[in-house]
Formats: C-alpha cells, sequence, structure tokens
C-alpha cells in the first residue's frame, strides 16, 4: 500500500509547481500582442473559467482515496474502456511533456554555460537528470515531495523579487489605457493560450492514494493554489506591460524587463529561476506519471508487475523504472514531438469528462460518507462542459487527429493484451 505523506501544504506546494512551468517566462508577451492591455481582463476571465472547472475537480476528487486522479473518476462514472482512453493520454502526454520539458532544461543550461554545447553534453545532461529524478521518487514520496516543495519556493521568488522590484520601475505612460479593444477572436486566442498556463492541477490528483485525508485536503489546495496562480499571473503581465517597451516582440520577456531594471544581474536571476521552474515541473511530472501504470494495474489494465511496491520504500519501483526509461527514450530520440501535439486535447478531454462526472456520480446510490459537495453542483458542471467544448471546438483540427490516432493505438494495445491474459487464462 502507497504511503500518504502527501500534507496539506505540501499538496499545495506541489499543485503550484505543476502548474507554473517555463511557459510562464514567454507567457506576457504572447498575450500582450493579442490583446495589449486588455491581457488583463483576459486573465480574470481565464481565471473564472478554470475555477469552475477546478470546483468541478474539488468535488469529484473528494469522493476517492486511490491513486488514479481522473483516470479512477472516469472509471466510477463511465467504465473501463473511457477509463482506459484517460489513462493512456494520461500517461502518453506525461512522457512527452518530461522528454519536452528535459530538452528545453538542456538549452537554457547550455545557455547559462556554453561549453555544455553539443550532443553528447546534451545527452548527459538528460540522462543525468532523468537518473537523479528516478532516484529521488524511488527513496519515497515524502523526499519526493521534499524536493518538490524546495523547487516550488525557489521557481517562485525569483518572479516574486520580479514583481516587488519592478513595481517601482512602472512606467504608466506604457500602460496604454485608450488602447482599442481587441478582435473576438483575438481575445478568445489569449484566453485559450492562458487556460493552458493554468493547467497541471489535474494530473496531480493522480497521487490522492498518496495524499493525506483527501477527501478535505484536495479541496483546500486547488482552490487555493489556482487563486495563488491567477494573482500572480495578474501581477506578472502588470510588471512586464509598465517596464519593458515593446513586450509584444520580446521572446523572452520577463528576462527583458528584469534586465532592464535590474540589469545584466536581473536578467540572469530570471534565468536561473527559468531552469529551477523547469526542473521542479519535471520532479513532478516524475512523481504523477511513475503512478499511472500503478493505477492502471490496479484495475487490471496493466501488467500487475506495474503495481508491485518496494518493500522498504512503498514506492512502485517498476512503474516508476518504465515511466522513467521511456521518457528517457522519448527525450533522445526527439520523438515526443509527435506525441505532444496531443497535450492540447487530452486536457480538454479530462476536463469535460471530470465535469461529466460529477452529475454521474451524483446520481451513484452509493455516496461516500464524507466529500466536499459543491453547492449548485450541476450548475457549474454544465459551466465546466460549456467552457470545455468552447476550448475543444477553438483547437485545432490536428490536434484532434493526433488525438485519435493516439486513442486508436493505445485501445490496440489494450486489446492485445486482454486477448492474451484470456488465453494464459485459458492454458490454465
Amino acid at each position: 500500500m502507497l504511503k500518504r505523506e502527501i500534507r496539506r501544504w505540501d499538496l499545495v506546494l506541489l499543485l503550484i509547481n505543476s502548474i507554473i512551468g517555463a511557459g510562464i517566462f514567454g507567457l506576457p508577451s504572447k498575450i500582450y500582442a493579442l490583446s495589449g492591455i486588455y491581457s488583463i481582463a483576459a486573465l480574470l476571465v481565464c481565471a473564472v473559467i478554470v475555477l469552475i472547472i477546478v470546483f468541478n475537480f474539488a468535488e469529484v476528487a473528494s469522493r476517492f482515496d486511490k491513486t488514479g486522479g481522473p483516470y479512477l473518476y472516469t472509471l466510477a462514472a463511465f467504465g473501463k474502456i473511457p477509463a482506459f482512453v484517460i489513462g493512456w493520454i494520461l500517461l502518453i502526454t506525461r512522457i512527452s511533456t518530461y522528454a519536452a520539458l528535459i530538452n528545453l532544461l538542456a538549452t537554457y543550461l547550455v545557455y547559462c554555460y556554453p561549453p555544455f554545447q553539443g550532443q553528447i553534453w546534451r545527452a548527459a545532461i538528460i540522462s543525468g537528470v532523468t537518473l537523479l529524478l528516478t532516484l529521488i521518487n524511488f527513496i519515497g514520496v515524502k523526499s519526493s515531495t521534499r524536493v518538490s516543495n524546495g523547487l516550488a519556493i525557489a521557481k517562485v521568488l525569483p518572479l516574486f523579487i520580479f514583481v516587488i522590484v519592478g513595481f517601482f520601475f512602472i512606467d504608466t505612460s506604457l500602460i496604454q489605457t485608450s488602447q482599442s479593444y481587441p478582435s473576438s477572436g483575438e481575445f478568445a486566442t489569449s484566453v485559450l493560450v492562458l487556460i493552458f498556463a493554468f493547467t497541471g492541477f489535474e494530473s496531480v490528483l493522480v497521487n490522492t492514494g498518496e495524499i493525506q485525508n483527501p477527501a478535505k485536503n484536495i479541496p483546500f489546495a486547488l482552490i487555493l493554489s489556482i487563486l495563488c496562480v491567477a494573482v500572480f499571473y495578474d501581477l506578472i503581465q502588470v510588471v512586464s506591460m509598465g517596464t519593458l517597451p515593446g513586450l509584444a516582440t520580446s521572446n523572452t520577456p520577463i528576462a527583458d524587463a528584469a534586465q532592464l531594471f535590474m540589469g545584466s544581474g536581473g536578467g540572469w536571476l530570471i534565468t536561473v529561476g527559468a531552469v529551477i521552474s523547469i526542473s521542479g515541473t519535471l520532479n513532478s511530472v516524475m512523481l504523477v506519471g511513475s503512478r499511472v501504470p500503478y493505477a492502471l494495474s490496479e484495475e487490471n489494465q496493466f501488467p500487475g508487475i506495474f503495481g508491485r511496491l518496494h518493500r522498504k520504500y512503498q514506492t512502485p519501483t517498476l512503474s516508476l523504472l518504465w515511466f522513467s526509461g521511456v521518457a528517457l527514450l522519448g527525450s533522445l530520440s526527439g520523438s515526443f514531438l509527435y506525441a505532444l501535439s496531443i497535450s492540447v486535447i487530452s486536457k480538454i478531454l479530462i476536463f469535460l469528462t471530470v465535469c461529466g462526472a460529477l452529475i454521474k456520480l451524483r446520481r451513484n446510490k452509493r455516496q461516500p460518507t464524507s466529500y466536499f459537495k459543491l453547492p449548485w453542483g450541476h450548475l457549474f458542471a454544465v459551466g465546466g462542459i460549456f467552457a470545455s467544448l468552447w476550448l475543444l471546438f477553438s483547437s485545432k483540427t490536428a490536434e484532434l487527429v493526433d488525438v485519435l490516432i493516439t486513442t486508436a493505438v493505445g485501445l490496440m494495445l489494450f486489446a492485445l493484451y486482454k486477448l492474451f491474459i484470456r488465453r494464459s487464462e485459458e492454458k490454465d
């Protein structure tokens, strides 16, 4: 049995660690180029949409105390096949996200120390970091959580310094309040881009089996972390707009702004912050990703060997080694680029499924004795479904095709596994 060593504030930091990724370092210029000063309004609209979805997650997640997260919710609400699809997509996106981030980390390290340039050095960095994170996660969820807590604080600190110092250098003439309204398409695109800057929380819930008192701690941590991130993003956007001329055209807006009002040390501070941010997210991805095969095996949808726990550390050793091995191969080969394209659609499908699960689970006569019951739950569920459908129709068709192909491959492997099990049972 997995150890419940993730406490309430550990979970808050783990969620913040998973949500605030490397994307924030380029986000201010992207949304400013689309919506200008109205990027602040886009942030507020986005925060409302995400909160609606998070409220749905808060109720549904509080009903469960086992490892699995959205996979388990789908299984309880809609059955085995939809659950396997969600579990499979979760697994593929965790692998591709890990591979993309660790390659980005190698790129940042080359920027910090040019002698690291070259394929041999890149391979060494990727392999070394993966080995270290595997070891941290192997010796227990407590060690992984401590590392996650430290990296969460370390990643937020440079951004916090950027906000505090930057406020004293804001030039109000750069904030053009008379700017004309963006088109509805540009504003919608801004919101869509921002939505995915708030994601990551859904995957952390896979670790429910290691969270203390999940019925109370999950709703608290989900809502608090999203509110904190929303306020933080708003402050970063205001400082970026008020300190960096030509914000819309900057590729590294936070680093460029910090260099303007703090000198070269400010630019280095943000660059180091980006490295720490990526490292923190990588640790979270490893922790979550290694539990997905374990959760699938618990429901007999993956080979039972992935459900074995280490006698001393009570960690799913083979599940962890398999995940880190596949992620390492993807990282070194570059094959993750295709899989990464499904991440946008997969997140929307998870949101849509969980919002639908709230309605379905409320009809279940076997209700848990204690869980977070959302006031006007059906209204929030319908709102979350409509928001998810809007996001789905706003996404690219090519990404939807990639999801369908990936799902088909997963279902074929699932069918082959079930056929193998059936034939083995017949021989016995």
